[in-house]
């Protein structure tokens, strides 16, 4: 009988929903070797917010972190995430900086790579699947899961086609907001596994307390992986727990029976290691309201910053309102960096300013124009006339108007001439990376140096 595997999550996706990716190097490391001998299919240790937090939080080197990691990890693989030609950044980078970025992670170890574009247009996946592909790591491609007029079964076991296409060596279904309900789950696994023969796996948040029971089907419909995490870092909108989720599966006959001692050893541990996080912790239980409005956990924790930045922060409510009316008026984007911040922020503008859209914020603008790619479904046509005016949206891919940026990238650098992995640190992260660079490299120059003074590209948020 097919028997389901398990990704273990904690170590990014999990303390990045619940602790704010506050979680150090030397805490990982600490019970890596523990995680290891468990039998995961692979454990995340990468992508997403954690190179952003890193730098801006914790003053460390997300690379060494991967390679710290990885010498702990003998018989596991490691899996990160990518966020398509936005790679862990905020904003679609030139191709050649695509190159640069995936053939220096290759190097340092990385065995799978989780690529998504925010808006499942995989014209933004194109250049990363083939750096993937050609750097020899395994390419799994996500399928971004939302609701909406335009979102069903149909729609995304079509996308599923187009990631077989890309060279896809297993699909996930990234379910970020916890909307994949019960009978959906049966209905997209088993549609996808009659039409490819390709390793399906699993990735939901617990947000709306529908996870368990969906991968629950996911399985019996023919899922093949699951993304759990140690109880201690799981639930509310993190994963679901991997030691009730196991055990569940290996009574019904569709996993092997898991290592409980040695899963109560890393649950105890991690529950220490929360506990010291408390601050971070967002202390989010479940919230059905994310089926009506679908707000993701990260995205509401931004929002929350954003209006008490502007001390509006009791006007909540009608922000969370507004934020499904923008979404719908921008043509139903799944809500995910970067499309998360794009609507959320143009949502507390127009509540902050008593008047829709009297401030377009140049995000949206640029989502308009084509930038970010395809809409789901078609833009407000009022939106259309009042930003493009006569003119219609680009209809190439995005990444064909973006200059070459890497040589001109180093030449901003000037005195400094750091490895591909500390440019990458500035070239992604721009006045963030370009702090944590000058603090690391002061005391050996002995010169100050001047590094995109005036870099300003990428859209503000609260990394979480």
């Amino acid at each position: 009988m097919r028997k389901v595997c398990f990704v273990d999550t904690t170590m990014r996706d999990a303390h990045q929903s619940l602790l704010a990716t506050r979680v150090t190097t030397r805490e990982l490391q600490e019970i890596a070797s523990t995680v290891d001998r468990v039998g995961y299919h692979a454990v995340e240790v990468w992508g997403g917010a954690t190179f952003d937090s890193c730098v801006r939080y914790l003053n460390e080197s997300p690379w060494e972190r991967l390679d710290t990691l990885r010498k702990e990890f003998k018989n596991t693989k490691l899996q990160m995430l990518l966020r398509g030609q936005n790679l862990l950044g905020y904003r679609n980078y030139a191709d050649d900086v695509v190159d640069l970025f995936v053939q220096t992670m290759a190097k340092h170890g990385i065995d799978i790579v989780r690529i998504f574009d925010a808006l499942n247009d995989f014209r933004n996946l194109e250049k990363p699947a083939q750096a993937v592909k050609e750097s020899g790591m395994h390419l799994q491609v996500a399928l971004s899961y939302t609701i909406s007029p335009v979102h069903n079964v149909d729609y995304f076991v079509k996308l599923s086609d187009e990631a077989i296409e890309l060279g896809a060596d297993s699909l996930c279904i990234k379910d970020m907001a916890g909307l994949l309900k019960p009978g959906a789950a049966t209905r997209l696994v088993s549609e996808i596994k009659k039409r490819h023969d390709v390793i399906l796996e699993i990735h939901s948040h617990f947000t709306t307390g529908l996870a368990d029971m969906s991968y629950l089907k996911s399985a019996e419909a023919g899922a093949d992986i699951l993304d759990t995490a140690a109880s201690s870092m799981a639930f509310g909108t993190s994963q679901p727990g991997v030691e009730s989720m196991w055990t569940a599966l290996a009574d019904l006959g569709l996993a092997d029976e898991p290592d409980y001692k040695l899963l109560e050893e890393i649950d105890d541990y991690f529950g220490k290691v929360r506990r010291s996080h408390s601050k971070t912790d967002a202390g989010f239980t479940l919230n059905t309201s994310v089926l009506e409005n679908q707000i993701p956990g990260g995205m509401y924790s931004n929002l929350i910053n954003q209006l008490k930045s502007q001390n509006i922060q009791d006007r909540l409510g009608e922000v969370l309102e507004e934020v499904p009316k923008v979404r719908a008026e921008l043509g139903f984007p799944p809500l995910v960096t970067p499309t998360s911040q794009i609507v959320g922020v143009q949502a507390v503008l127009n509540v902050m300013t008593g008047e829709r859209y009297k401030m377009i914020t140049k995000e949206v603008e640029n989502y308009v124009k084509g930038h970010y790619g395809r809409p789901p479904s078609e833009v407000s046509s009022d939106l259309k006339k009042r930003i493009l005016g006569a003119e219609e949206p680009i209809s190439f891919r995005p990444g064909d108007i973006i200059e070459p940026e890497v040589e001109k990238r180093r030449k901003e650098l000037g005195l400094l001439t750091p490895s591909d992995e500390d440019f990458l640190i500035y070239l992604l992260l721009g006045e963030t990376g370009k702090k944590f660079l000058y603090d690391k490299y002061r005391d050996s120059l002995g010169v100050d140096f001047d590094i995109a003074r005036d870099y300003k590209e990428g859209i503000t948020v609260y990394p979480v």
